[in-house]
């Protein structure tokens, strides 16, 4: 069972809006990207050689605080301009005959049956959630194992969403689930109005199928919410005036009794208003016993983790783990518990993964022994982790293609062996359960369809569960790794995936995608959408693995943190200018596209290199760079962005902050934002202002926001195929007529 809590929980907020070969690097490579990811950090001297004009808007109207009113979500003066640039946009995309035939097809892909229904293994029972036409918003239901890998499921319903928003008259938005073993029949399921992060909790019986009477119910409101036993939950929700912090979040954990209200649950811990957030979670030990362990998130990659004893029944004083501030918690595997580090830390190094047994640590609230499970080298990283009851999994990366090994803790030493699978493409650790022995896993690549496998861990038994048909012809494409130097020498890698017989005649209309932020991997997948929507009509689609991402570890993400920033949008620059070099395209036909952190990518190469594009989709985005941390979660990324209000970060934020840095004079290409009024994770006030302050300085733009959505700009699959189409209508007019 994993824990949900630290950097885990937080990470899983900020992800961005589309998170989606091979050639070995030399250790000349490996030695320079060593040395570059752990550089000094930047000072006011290299950060004066950021490309940026400073410019001030003091045109009566135009200027920053006249721009202040798109921060009312809902405000009357705000949805004006928003369905003012709608309406436009819409009549230029949806008019063009394009647009109905990718929204077919987006639709016929995305209400498939044919798509592989992903699961959780509980109870010897199968557990999904699927949508497709007739379940626009979607339906839990379940099925035994053997049906499961039978080629026709029976599912039996167990909650069915579309009911229960017309039932209730609500835009009801499934966000998960959590119930208690070891029968999982009491869960609490999470509701979201429109898709906010935000959620309603309310228990369910999974048995008779009905919501529990007088059973724990929340308000709507950002947190966590934990079993510890059939009448108690760990809960950090916003319990009132002064318990949320600055980002948003609950700063405070309680222990809350079945049949009291809310008001009276007792405080377990707490944090700081300054901090990222408190959470209350829950682990399980080997022999079932439940233990408290609360994390206070400092910032986005420091916390520190509480342990609270139980005595009597009655919560303790908090005990805090003598361990570094900055790590990620996979959870406990025989008891021991399992840490990736972020910085070096007695004689372990940044990336290790290393354990120590939990009850040694609750005898005297000390670690003394830790013991190494995994070392990544220069090329490899930690993908994924899951947890059965006799092995612990491993997705280990090299050079962004990864492979799946089994672990097991033996004599006070942990032992592992590679699993058979297919190599050349992305390994994922799926569903597992930390009670059983049946792991989920799947394989893929840009051009092989994804396959879910199970794999019994006690007798290592593998057998095909499900697999994706083929949604394009690829029998024509090819996809290949290379390598850039970036402008401080770092090589670079990534991926062009296109027709075997394309002409270097710098004529392909090629996508080019990047995030570059918050140690997220962008490795090898195969999406059936992409195929059909661009592969198939002619595009080319690159994969840029640039700094700030996970591809390398910690330090590959380290390397491109608040002052260092530049290095990303450099190692992104040196991406696009390899392709037009190797002759794939031209700025003519290169588009690039980007969400949440990955949107600020698109900010910054629309301010800073505008000549080398001639489409960007700019989606979910961070634009104002010098109010994202007043603005919804935004306070939480200032461990990745910086602080504005400090001195010399704030200078550095100023120099690439998108919305402060468009030109009047510039030549831009016409970008395509893509915003949700409902997205309560990134505001859409940053897409809202550069496009009005384009609008001020005579530049064209496109514009998009759905009402509903949330962070993932779209509410259910119809919404979603819309905006796809919207997006590639917008690619081919840009790129390839």
């Amino acid at each position: 069972m994993s824990i949900s809590i630290a950097r885990v929980t937080t990470l899983g907020l900020a992800l961005g809006f589309s998170l989606v070969g091979l050639s070995a690097c030399s250790n000349d490579k490996n030695q320079v990207q060593n040395e570059q990811a752990t550089a000094p950090s930047a000072t006011q001297e290299t950060i004066s050689k950021v490309r940026y004009k400073h410019i001030d808007y003091k045109t009566p109207g135009q200027t920053d605080n006249d721009h202040l009113y798109l921060e009312e979500v809902l405000g009357e003066k705000a949805l004006q301009d928003v369905n003012k640039w709608n309406a436009r946009s819409l009549e230029k995309l949806m008019s063009d005959p394009r647009f109905d035939t990718m929204q077919t097809e987006a639709l016929e892909i995305l209400n498939s049956k044919d798509k592989i229904p992903y699961v959780s293994y509980r109870g010897g029972e199968v557990h999904n959630f699927w949508q497709d036409e007739t379940h626009v918003r979607g339906v839990w239901r379940k099925s035994s194992l053997e049906s499961y890998l039978s080629k026709n499921t029976k599912w039996e319903t167990v909650l069915d969403f579309d009911k229960l928003a017309k039932d209730e008259n609500k835009n009801w938005v499934y966000k998960g689930n959590s119930c208690l073993g070891p029968d999982y029949n009491r869960c609490i399921v999470n509701l979201s109005d429109g898709g906010k992060d935000a959620v309603v909790r309310r228990e369910f019986n999974t048995v008779s199928k009905n919501w529990v009477k007088d059973g724990f119910v929340t308000e709507e409101s950002k947190g966590t919410m934990s079993w510890l036993d059939e009448n108690h939950a760990v809960i950090g929700v916003n319990f009132g005036d002064n318990t949320m912090t600055d980002s948003g979040y609950p700063m405070i954990a309680k222990l809350w009794k079945r049949g009291t209200p809310l008001s009276e649950a007792q405080k377990i811990g707490q944090g700081e208003q300054q901090d990222v957030g408190y959470w209350g979670s829950v682990i399980e030990l080997a022999d079932g016993s439940r233990e408290i362990i609360n994390a206070r998130s400092l910032t986005f990659y420091d916390s520190i983790l509480e342990w609270v004893p139980m005595k009597d029944g009655q919560p303790q004083a908090p005990v805090i783990m003598p361990l570094p501030e900055k790590n990620n918690t996979h959870g406990l595997f025989k008891d021991q518990m399992l840490i990736q580090l972020n910085e070096d830390w007695r004689d372990f190094k940044t990336g290790d993964l290393v354990s120590f047994d939990i009850h040694d640590f609750m005898q005297d609230g000390s670690i003394e022994t830790v013991t190494l499970v995994f070392s990544p080298d220069a090329k490899s990283s930690l993908y994924n982790v899951g947890t059965t009851k006799s092995k612990l999994l491993l997705s280990i990366s090299e050079d962004v293609t990864s492979a799946a090994f089994a672990f097991d803790f033996v004599d006070g030493q942990w032992r592992s062996e590679k699993l058979d699978f297919p190599a050349n493409g992305t390994v994922s650790i799926g569903s597992t359960n930390d009670k059983e022995d049946v792991a989920f896993i799947s394989s893929e690549s840009f051009l092989t369809p994804d396959t879910l496998w199970t794999y019994n861990t006690a007798s290592g038994e593998k057998a095909k569960a499900k697999g994706l048909p083929a949604w394009f012809d690829a029998s024509t494409m090819i996809s290949e790794q290379f390598f850039t130097t970036s402008s401080d020498g770092t090589q670079v890698p990534y991926f062009v995936v296109r027709d075997k017989n394309v002409a270097m005649d710098a004529k392909n209309p090629t996508l080019l995608y990047g995030y570059g932020g918050f140690e997220v991997s962008l490795n090898p997948s195969y999406s059936a959408l992409r195929g059909k929507l661009w592969l198939e009509k002619g595009g080319v689609y690159v994969l840029a693995n640039i700094r700030g991402g996970g591809e390398y570890g910690p330090k590959w993400h380290q390397a491109g943190l608040k002052t260092n920033r530049q290095r990303i949008y450099d190692d992104f620059i040196a991406v696009a200018e390899s392709l037009i070099e190797k002759g794939i395209t031209s700025p003519k036909h290169l588009g690039i596209e980007g969400g949440s952190n990955g949107g600020l990518l698109m900010g910054v190469m629309l301010t800073q290199r505008p000549d080398l594009f001639n489409a960007i989709i700019c989606a979910v985005p961070l634009l104002d760079m010098m109010r994202y941390h007043k603005m919804l979660a935004g306070a939480s990324w200032m461990g990745e962005y910086g602080n504005p209000e400090d001195d010399v970060e704030g200078a550095f934020l100023r120099q690439i902050s998108p919305y402060h840095n468009i030109d009047p004079a510039g030549q831009y290409p016409e970008v395509f934002f893509v915003t949700s009024t409902k997205d309560d994770r990134v505001h859409p006030a940053h897409a809202r202002k550069v496009a009005k302050r384009m609008e001020d300085l005579g530049h064209d733009f496109l514009y998009y926001e759905n009402i509903d959505g949330g962070h993932s700009a779209a509410a259910n699959l119809k919404e979603t195929a819309k905006r796809l189409a919207l997006q590639h209508t917008y690619l081919m007019q840009k790129l390839a007529d």
